[in-house]
């Protein structure tokens, strides 16, 4: 079909994808997990977030390289299939599909639960379902409706953080004065152990700073644009969560909660009465609802470009709306996984969402070192400390972070690996040709090619 359109119209700026990745990652997330992070600190919650925001800074700094080579909207998926191997870059997509289509999901129902608390008289699968209706239709319209609601709910999530930051200064002046100050960073009880691990922790706020480089077919200039967005992202996000979680663990020192889970609206009454928490509680909420639509938005941007090179079936995920330019058909099939959640407990959500984030990092970052010893071999010479030191580390840091989430969630993303090696499969023949990828001068994907960059990891006919 020569009159499908295979391009998302490119018109977003700087500021509005950077808003986008922020929103993403919902910052009033580091007022709800504050008790956790300071309880697994020992009450040195900033310091924990510091550090979490150097390690994602490491991967950060390798997705603006690889946004900058290939400005396209497949994220990981398209550079570990362009620098590694076709099929190695389909598992990649794969995984990272794992975490991309049951994240909205996870947001959905987070944000079903907190409205059933507060507003009781709904019960929780209406809300989930005015949820997930509203960011459906917000989203086929498209990102230009999108970018200005996200705009006005940052906007109140972020007066939120400064009255709360103001309130927990006047509280820690009142109670300790400035002297106590440091002790949010370090006191007596902590340690390297204790702190690591809350970072560890602490990561899982970041993600969603990589759904950024799914926009790049839709911005100006993306070659310039994504790579500062990413960076731009991780420092707006880690910045936030370091200040805020400072002044609140200076007016809270110590990790002892009666309940961690609680502790931030818990604290947020302490330092500014029950009104204040209960609107900074609806406000959140909001932010929350900007984080969905960002969450169904990239991902249907991943879904699009694996189906527009026929890696999934082209004609249910690869097709565009002619007049929106929007991948309308992904925006529903998620709004309908995103229904899913009525029958799931947060806790079985949440397991299937991190295993594909973190090995979709540590590739991201190997992909980084491949280009560069690519380009050596073809006598270019990139800084062995940027493009091969610090994307090690980084893969490392990736790779430690895997080894820490749970068995549920590693059996699952193994699970979800096998399912994707099987597809892969079907598809290549028994792996014997290259995944199928889409050159864009044309509406049609191509068949078997020579394999791509290094050459295939797996025999080819």
């Amino acid at each position: 079909m020569t009159d499908q359109p295979t391009r998302m119209r490119g018109d977003l700026g700087l500021l509005s994808v950077v808003s986008f990745g922020v929103a993403y990652m919902a910052p009033a997330v580091v007022i709800s997990i504050f008790g956790v992070i300071a309880a697994t600190s020992k009450g040195a919650a900033p310091t924990a977030y510091a550090i979490a925001t150097g390690a994602m800074l490491l991967t950060g700094l390798s997705y603006a390289k690889m946004a900058k080579v290939h400005p396209s909207s497949g994220s990981v998926y398209t550079y570990a299939r362009k620098e590694l191997d076709s099929r190695v870059g389909f598992l990649a997509g794969w995984a990272l599909l794992l975490d991309y289509l049951f994240l909205p999901m996870v947001a959905w129902l987070i944000q079903a639960i907190y409205l059933h608390a507060q507003f009781p008289a709904v019960p929780e699968w209406a809300w989930l379902v005015i949820n997930v209706a509203l960011a459906t239709v917000i989203n086929v319209v498209g990102l230009k409706v999108a970018d200005r609601i996200n705009r006005v709910l940052l906007l109140g999530v972020t007066a939120v953080l400064v009255v709360l930051a103001a309130l927990c200064v006047h509280y820690g002046l009142g109670h300790g004065g400035t002297a106590t100050a440091g002790h949010a960073f370090w006191n007596h009880a902590s340690s390297f152990s204790a702190v690591t691990a809350a970072a560890a922790v602490a990561a899982y706020a970041f993600l969603g700073f990589d759904a950024v480089s799914t926009l790049s077919e839709e911005v100006r200039d993306p070659r310039r644009t994504i790579p500062r967005s990413i960076i731009l992202t991780v420092l707006t996000g880690g910045g936030i969560f370091v200040v805020i979680s400072f002044l609140m663990q200076w007016a809270h020192p110590g990790g002892s909660f009666p309940d961690p889970d609680s502790a931030g609206y818990l604290l947020s009454t302490t330092v500014g009465g029950k009104t204040f928490a209960d609107v900074a509680n609806i406000v959140g909420m909001l932010g929350g609802f900007a984080s969905c639509v960002a969450i169904q938005a990239s991902t249907s941007r991943l879904m699009f470009v694996m189906g527009r090179d026929g890696a999934l079936p082209r004609q249910v995920f690869g097709r565009l709306h002619r007049k929106l330019l929007t991948p309308v058909v992904n925006v529903l099939i998620i709004g309908a996984v995103g229904l899913l959640a009525m029958n799931l407990s947060l806790a079985d959500a949440t397991s299937f969402i991190n295993f594909g984030a973190f090995l979709g990092f540590t590739l991201v970052n190997v992909c980084v070192i491949a280009y560069a010893v690519r380009q050596w071999r073809s006598g270019t010479r990139h800084s062995p400390v940027r493009y091969l030191l610090l994307p090690a580390v980084g893969a490392a840091v990736d790779v430690y972070l895997i080894t820490q989430l749970g068995g549920t969630a590693v059996r699952l993303g193994l699970g979800w690996l096998v399912l994707g090696i099987v597809w892969l499969g079907v598809i290549t023949k028994g792996f014997r040709r290259p995944a199928p990828e889409m050159h864009l001068g044309s509406d049609e994907a191509v068949g078997p090619t020579e394999p791509e960059a290094s050459g295939p990891l797996l025999p080819t006919a």
